[in-house]
């Protein structure tokens, strides 16, 4: 071959061999193109299996949720009012006590001294009164006469009378070793149940000392203290002047228990932006505690002929929320709504939807507009399900 030749036509051959790479390249993208928009027809076409709901109408309960905590209904910390030993105790750490109960004794033995002591004084003052009283009466007539002077009349009255008060100190002295001689036994003023026990018998007692012997709370009735934001303060009010206002509170196995609403704070809390609220529940079953932290429902109002859909046939996307609402030709149709409230696994659509129109409820990621459907046989839609595209991801994660 002419080495010339192949020099002076070098340029051209170069042209020849880009020109084929370029329509090799339009031709595979062409081919791409038309297996990327048969591969879409075909999943247009394909029928995705899907769980299906449907939307309906309810009465919704419009309600604030928080987390409660709760108190006894009321506590009493029990100390003795009097100094003395402890002789006996009535009871154990724990125990539920009633109104009246023996809790305590005290030794009465000092204060049965102290009372027989005052009783003692009071018998001897009341027999000096009486001789008082003779001696003013004989003075009374022996000054009539003039056997004795008007002076000394006047001191026999002065004794009396000075007699008589003493007298009077002398009952109010009984009567205080007798209240001193009861406070020797101590017992509830509540129902309740005690707490920890902080004195043993053989202790010396002061009277009204720092530490409490005992502590009884109530939890029969029982309350719930929560806090809900302020910027509802107004709306709260209007319903609890409307007496519409109810509270409950969900335990974790999921049973409701319900309240009535007692007290609303009088002032906002300024660092939180919170008011706090409380409800007192019967608690007849003793299933609330005190220091347990609950679940608090305030339910302002009943929101009647709601339209709401399972919780799970909504989507949350960039642009908002949107339902794949399935059409009479089983196809989906992605339409945006509005949400509301979220009770029981269920959520109250504002607008985008009817009552009667049929949702997808799971298997949502391979859906898009237009897409062609069938019902899983055999699987009813729950209100709370999760979706099986997104437990066969949580599948593959755990493998």
């Amino acid at each position: 071959m002419n080495l010339s030749w192949i020099k002076h036509n070098t340029p051209f051959i170069f042209q020849q061999i880009l020109i084929g790479l370029l329509a090799l390249s339009l031709l595979s993208g062409c081919s791409d193109k038309e297996g990327a928009q048969k591969a879409g027809g075909d999943r247009a076409k394909k029928a995705v299996p899907v769980s299906i709901g449907r939307s309906e109408t309810k009465a919704v309960p419009l309600e604030l949720r928080a987390i409660g905590t709760v108190e006894p209904y009321a506590t009493v910390a029990i100390k003795s009012q009097i100094t003395g030993v402890i002789q006996s105790i009535h009871f154990k750490e724990g125990d539920e006590v009633k109104k009246g109960d023996l809790l305590f004794t005290i030794d009465p033995r000092p204060f049965v001294a102290f009372l027989d002591q005052a009783q003692g004084a009071l018998a001897r003052d009341r027999a000096e009164l009486g001789n008082a009283g003779k001696e003013l009466q004989r003075y009374s007539h022996a000054a009539q006469k003039g056997y004795v002077s008007t002076e000394q009349a006047d001191q026999a009255r002065t004794k009396q009378a000075t007699l008589s008060a003493t007298v009077k100190a002398d009952e109010a002295a009984v009567e205080n070793a007798r209240l001193q001689l009861d406070f020797c036994t101590i017992t509830s003023p509540i129902n309740g149940y005690t707490g920890e026990l902080l004195a043993d018998m053989g202790n010396l007692i002061k009277a009204n000392a720092d530490t409490a012997m005992v502590t009884i709370n109530q939890v029969s009735p029982i309350k719930v203290s929560f806090t809900v934001p302020g910027k509802n303060l107004l709306e709260i009010k209007k319903y609890l002047q409307k007496g519409s206002l109810k509270v409950m509170v969900r335990l974790s196995d999921g049973k409701i228990l319900s309240g009535t609403f007692s007290f609303l704070d009088n002032t906002v809390d300024s660092t939180t932006g919170t008011i706090r609220m409380k409800a007192v529940f019967s608690n007849a079953d003793k299933l609330l505690w005190p220091g347990q932290f609950v679940e608090v429902h305030l339910v302002l109002t009943v929101r009647q002929d709601a339209v709401v859909v399972p919780s799970a046939a909504i989507q949350i996307g960039q642009d908002g929320a949107h339902i794949y609402v399935v059409k009479p030709d089983m196809t989906v149709e992605d339409r945006h709504v509005t949400t509301g409230t979220i009770v029981n696994g269920e959520t109250v659509v504002e607008n985008g939807i009817k009552p009667g129109e049929q949702v997808v409820t799971d298997g949502q990621l391979q859906l898009i507009d237009g897409t062609k459907i069938v019902q899983r046989p055999g699987i009813t839609a729950s209100k709370n399900s999760v979706p099986d595209d997104r437990a066969k991801e949580k599948s593959r994660s755990a493998q």
